[in-house]
C-alpha cells in the first residue's frame, strides 16, 4: 500500500498506525503550511490532563510553503517541551530507554519546522521498528495515481481520531485511557511492545 501523508511533530499514534501499515510512505514536501494543525503541535499525557506542546514559527499566518516556515526562537520553546515531556513520562517503564536520543533531537538547534519534523520521523521510526519505506515529494500533485491513498490533512488535530481495533494500554496518568495522543506515549509506555500494538490496531482512513 502506497499512502501520502503530511509531515507532523511528534506525530500521533494514528499517524504511526497508517506508517506500520504502508509498504510506502510519500510524505508531501510541497504543500503550504497550515495553521492549527499538527505539523507545529502535538498532545501529551501530564497529570490528569492532556496537554498541547505547540512549535512556534515565523509568519504563520502567511500560508507559506512548508519548507520555508522558520523556527520562532524568540522563545526556548525546545527547552519547555522537554521539561514538560519529561515531567510527563519520566516515571513511564520505557522513558529511560529512549529519553537522551529524543532530547537530542528536540534540542539540536534547528532552524526549519520541516528539517526538525523530518529528523524527528526518522529517529521514531528507528525506536520503533516502522521499516516502511518513506519518500519525500519532490513537486506538488493535486491528484495522485488510484494506487495511492492520498491522507493528506485528513489526519486532523482538530478532529476525532479514526483508530479501530483500539488497544488501550497502561499510561502514567489517569484512570481512563485517552487515545491518539504523541506516539511518545505509547513508546515510553510500552517500548518494544509499541510496535505490536500499532500493527493490532488500524485506521478507517485506510482501505
Amino acid at each position: 500500500m502506497k499512502v501520502i501523508l503530511d509531515l507532523h511533530y511528534m506525530p500521533s499514534i494514528e499517524y504511526f498506525i497508517i506508517l506500520a501499515h504502508a509498504d510506502e510512505v510519500w510524505i508531501e514536501a510541497h504543500e503550504h503550511f497550515q495553521k492549527q494543525s499538527y505539523r507545529n503541535r502535538c498532545f501529551i499525557l501530564a497529570s490528569n490532563q492532556v496537554e498541547r506542546l505547540t512549535v512556534p514559527v515565523k509568519y504563520a499566518n502567511k500560508g507559506l510553503p512548508i519548507q520555508v516556515m522558520e523556527l520562532d526562537q524568540k522563545v526556548n520553546w525546545a527547552k519547555k517541551h522537554w521539561r514538560a515531556i519529561e515531567s510527563a513520562y519520566r516515571r513511564a517503564p520505557f522513558f529511560e530507554f529512549y529519553d537522551r536520543q529524543i532530547q537530542q533531537v528536540l534540542l539540536k538547534g534547528h532552524t526549519s519546522l520541516f528539517e526538525l519534523n523530518k529528523e524527528i520521523l526518522g529517529l521514531l521510526c528507528q525506536l520503533l521498528g516502522v521499516k516502511c519505506r518513506i519518500h519525500y515529494t519532490e513537486g506538488y500533485e493535486n491528484n495522485y495515481a488510484e494506487n495511492f491513498v492520498d491522507l493528506r490533512t485528513k489526519v486532523d488535530a482538530k478532529g476525532e481520531h479514526h483508530i479501530t481495533n483500539l488497544q488501550p494500554y497502561i499510561q502514567v496518568f489517569g484512570e481512563q485511557f485517552l487515545p491518539n495522543l504523541s506516539i511518545l506515549d505509547l513508546l515510553f509506555c510500552e517500548g518494544p511492545a509499541s510496535k505490536g500494538i500499532l500493527e493490532k490496531q488500524y485506521t478507517s482512513l485506510l482501505p
